[in-house]
């Protein structure tokens, strides 16, 4: 069973699910609202140990009961979480997510407790893997995959300046579309892996510019994508830690982030690996 170590946020999701997304300006009044734990590190953490990891988890909550909600289904899957500290007067951070009929969400993040997340406290343990989310506090990511003695990935999921650090040291850099755009010829000059999502078209993996491997993504009935590209880093940084060649790692990984869109919830819909192993034999 691979290790793998997730420094990240740790939220409570408040769901809208509409028929569709508002306009800006507008208003949508036929949502139905639910309560999920989310979070960008939650979720990686959560997704590594559905397909099979032995998974620790390292970040912060509030002193609140939605740090409970927040982190019952990580206690529940068996994720350690000897790293995740509570943090007195502080609200756990919270996303506000609006999901239309078609699977598109929105989504607003008021971090809380996860802009506590220092450098200095950081005791990464010794695993197989690291995943640094970039929504996580910059300094501590940094530092994390700076030290770390082992395959580390990032997750650049906002469009914003990065570390040069991060960038330097990293195996494995994850960005989808736009984010990719933003970063420009940045990531080329890297001397890891760069994987770059397209959604339901399927991702491609890169390294100097290069491309080394592009894989579709199987086609499913997407019914929410919030937590789907949490599930794709997560699938193809266990999958690279296990020996998997390159595209056979970036089909694996497509296959399991378009698993987590058939379901309601960034953690609900995050699945098992012989979900993914069954979409991918059903894709072949």
């Amino acid at each position: 069973m691979a290790s793998v170590v997730v420094v990240g946020s740790i939220n409570l999701d408040i769901v809208a699910s509409a028929s569709r997304l508002p306009t800006p300006g507008a208003k949508v009044t036929d949502a139905l609202l639910t309560h999920h734990p989310g979070g960008g590190g939650a979720n990686q953490a959560l997704a590594a140990r559905r397909l099979g990891a032995d998974v620790s988890l390292m970040g912060r909550v509030g002193s609140d009961a939605e740090a409970d909600t927040a982190l019952a289904l990580l206690r529940e899957n068996g994720v350690d979480l000897a790293g995740v500290v509570e943090v007195p007067d502080t609200a756990t951070g919270v996303a506000l997510i609006a999901v239309a009929a078609s699977g598109e969400n929105q989504i607003v993040v008021a971090p809380g407790a996860n802009l506590r997340l220092m450098s200095e406290s950081l005791q990464v343990p010794a695993v197989d893997a690291l995943i640094g989310e970039h929504l996580a506090p910059r300094d501590a990511v940094a530092r994390a995959i700076e030290t770390f003695d082992g395959f580390t990935c990032v997750t650049l999921a906002t469009a914003s300046e990065v570390d040069e650090v991060v960038l330097r040291h990293a195996d494995l850099i994850v960005v989808n579309e736009s984010e990719a755009a933003w970063y420009g010829d940045s990531l080329a000059l890297q001397k890891g892996l760069v994987a770059k999502t397209s959604g339901a078209s399927g991702a491609a993996l890169y390294r100097g510019g290069e491309q080394l491997a592009r894989a579709a993504s199987p086609a499913v009935k997407a019914v929410d994508t919030t937590g789907a590209g949490d599930t794709f880093t997560a699938a193809l940084t266990l999958a690279l830690v296990e020996g998997q060649p390159y595209a056979e790692a970036l089909s694996f990984a497509c296959a399991a982030g378009a698993a987590a869109t058939q379901r309601n919830g960034a953690q609900p819909s995050l699945p098992t690996r012989d979900e993914v192993e069954r979409l991918l034999k059903g894709n072949d």
